[in-house]
């Protein structure tokens, strides 16, 4: 290995290694966030039960991954409690039991369950440098990299048992283990990269849902493939021969990966009663109006070999079912269930790095300018372009179908939602800025002056490009310790910052329950012995087992807490913030949901930047 690669793979190492100490030790002190309470009992008891009775909503694979580690840690999970026996799904309260009721640790439940999916936003980070190197080299795969390592919603949630992180890696092995197929389908590998393709296919299916995405991505990107190949010889017959077998080929990466669900599902029903998987199939899709698919879920899991398509099939229909009906969500002072769709645009260009955009800009408009340039502007052109850069324009295809996807979607539940887009629009604008660095042109110098010009040109203009490249990522670099280990409430100068992102949207943008222990060790060092506290607390803690007596939950219809003697009270952001929106659309908000009596007192304090303390 040369030098140059060693300098390379040792500054890698740095970057996920520091990237896992911001994530490690920035969530040590977090509390249980909002979707963990249902998704760690839920893994628990898929290694430990074989039932997959508990969050069919989501696929298995990075549920079992967080489980791994509790395995070790004696713990009790009871099936003796009517949230097992007896509930349709019940996730939450079952979530409540395991991790706070049964004697458990909470504390160790959650660190330890979270390692994994740490360990697997390094691996990530790994593979993304390694594909990235393949297609530009080092230059544009290490800037991908740190901008992939110093991301805030990277950090934030790739530290949680959640399918975010999930659903980012299954899209980033699916379409890049596609894109190698593509390359490599007439050479000697080519029978190997397919079978990699279906495997990972069905691995991105076992991550998250909307990973069924890759089916229609990867025939726009096959038949695209091909019809750029065939081109500049264009002959109709060959052209529809060949899109027929590439069209064959991605079917059968369709079936390997779905055979390879088909699998892991049965192992998860495997002690999952067959009368049960029925009955929760029915109740869960009662209400299912695609009724054929309902019935057809319904009978595949009363089929013994057939029921892990019926579970599969049931958490599909699940999500559908649940995106078509929105949610509640808070944004610039409104209050909406069916989004907007300015929401992730808007959240994208407020929570991300501000140096991020800037250098987003400069890609821009030097390719636009090359673009302007160009001294061939044809259809052939384009096309060749297109072919000798076809990794670039399948990312541009993927941002677009996911992107409109996601604007045009009522579900606005935060920026995490299209963090699957984030690596590819790392490496676009990263090949681009490498380019635009030490990018000169000139013709053969006759004269003195144009010996200086190219003097300038190649040597002086590419370090002060370098230089302003470095001073950006250097901010990005410090802005991101600044805000540790506030990553969940990250607003970049734009947004207000992290203190004050709060003021355009909350839940997981901001406010998602982890800084519950950071508010029991306020109370500890200000509130009295004998004096309790209220808390109106949004997220997976538990109040009740961290504070003890000492605190009383509370909610907008008790009124204020002063009225039964209570000096303090703590309220998350994600419930302040919606008693002070409006609803629009018709969309109303009940006045016992309101904190109005609050509305004139400003806080004393913050529990980390989530949790607002006032005095009575």
């Amino acid at each position: 290995m040369s030098k140059l690669n060693l300098i390379t793979k040792y500054s890698v190492f740095l970057l996920l290694g520091t990237m896992f100490g911001l994530m490690f030790f920035s969530a040590w002190n977090d509390s249980g966030t909002m979707d963990e309470l249902a998704h760690i009992p839920s893994g628990y008891s898929y290694l430990t039960e074989r039932d997959y009775r508990l969050n069919p909503e989501h696929p298995p694979l990075i549920k079992d991954l967080s489980a791994i580690p509790l395995l070790f840690l004696d713990l009790k999970f009871p099936t003796d409690v009517p949230a097992w026996t007896t509930y349709k799904n019940g996730q939450w309260d079952m979530g409540r039991i395991f991790i706070y009721e049964s004697g458990n640790d909470a504390d160790k439940i959650f660190k330890f369950s979270r390692i994994p999916v740490m360990l697997l936003a390094i691996l990530f980070g790994w593979m993304f440098f390694r594909w990235t190197r393949g297609l530009y080299g080092n230059k544009v795969a290490f800037l991908s990299l740190f901008l992939f390592a110093f991301s805030p919603t990277f950090l934030a949630h790739s530290r949680y048992v959640t399918t975010d992180l999930a659903a980012a890696f299954g899209f980033f092995i699916g379409i890049s283990a596609f894109l190698n197929f593509l390359f490599r389908q007439e050479t000697p590998q080519g029978k190997k990269s397919l079978v990699i393709a279906g495997i990972a296919f069905g691995v991105a299916q076992l991550l998250k849902f909307s990973l069924m995405l890759l089916a229609p991505i990867y025939i726009i990107l096959g038949i695209l493939w091909i019809f750029l190949r065939e081109y500049e010889n264009f002959k109709l017959k060959k052209f529809i021969k060949e899109e027929f077998l590439i069209l064959w080929k991605i079917l059968l990466i369709g079936v390997l990966g779905i055979l390879l669900v088909w699998t892991f599902y049965l192992f998860h029903v495997w002690q999952y009663p067959i009368e049960n998987q029925v009955s929760d199939a029915t109740f869960q899709l009662q209400t299912l109006g695609m009724r054929s698919m309902a019935n057809l879920t319904v009978w595949l899991s009363g089929i013994p070999v057939l029921r892990g398509f019926g579970q599969y099939l049931l958490g599909l229909l699940m999500v559908l079912q649940r995106a078509a009906g929105g949610n509640t969500a808070y944004f610039f002072g409104e209050v909406y269930n069916l989004g907007w769709p300015s929401y992730f645009p808007l959240l994208y260009l407020l929570k991300e790095h501000l140096a991020l955009h800037i250098l987003t800009l400069i890609a821009l408009i030097f390719g636009l300018r090359n673009i302007v340039k160009s001294k061939e502007k044809n259809f052939a052109s384009a096309v060749n372009w297109l072919k000798e850069n076809f990794a670039l324009t399948a990312s541009f295809i993927f941002l677009a179908i996911y992107w409109i996807q996601a604007i045009t979607s009522p579900l606005n539940i935060g920026i995490r939602h299209v963090m699957p887009t984030f690596p590819f629009i790392y490496l676009m604008v990263s090949r681009q800025i490498i380019r635009w660095v030490r990018n000169y042109s000139m013709d053969a110098p006759l004269t003195f002056w144009e010996w200086m010009k190219e003097f300038y040109q190649h040597y002086i203009r590419p370090i002060k490009r370098g230089a302003l490249v470095t001073a950006l990522l250097l901010w990005m670099f410090i802005s991101t310790i600044i805000a540790f280990p506030h990553f969940v409430s990250f607003y970049n100068i734009l947004g207000g910052g992290t203190s004050g992102g709060y003021k355009i949207a909350v839940d997981s943008n901001y406010d998602w329950g982890q800084d519950l222990y950071r508010l029991k060790d306020w109370t500890d060092k200000n509130v009295l012995p004998n004096d309790k506290i209220a808390i109106a607390y949004f997220g997976a803690g538990n109040p009740g087992y961290l504070f003890g007596d000492k605190q009383e939950s509370w909610w907008s219809s008790k009124g204020s807490p002063a009225e039964k003697g209570i000096k303090w009270f703590a309220i998350s952001a994600t419930l302040l913030q919606e008693t002070k929106a409006i609803g629009i659309k018709g969309f109303k908000i009940d006045a016992e949901n309101k904190y109005d009596w609050l509305l004139e007192k400003e806080p004393v304090a913050r529990a980390g930047t989530s949790i607002f303390i006032y005095k009575f």
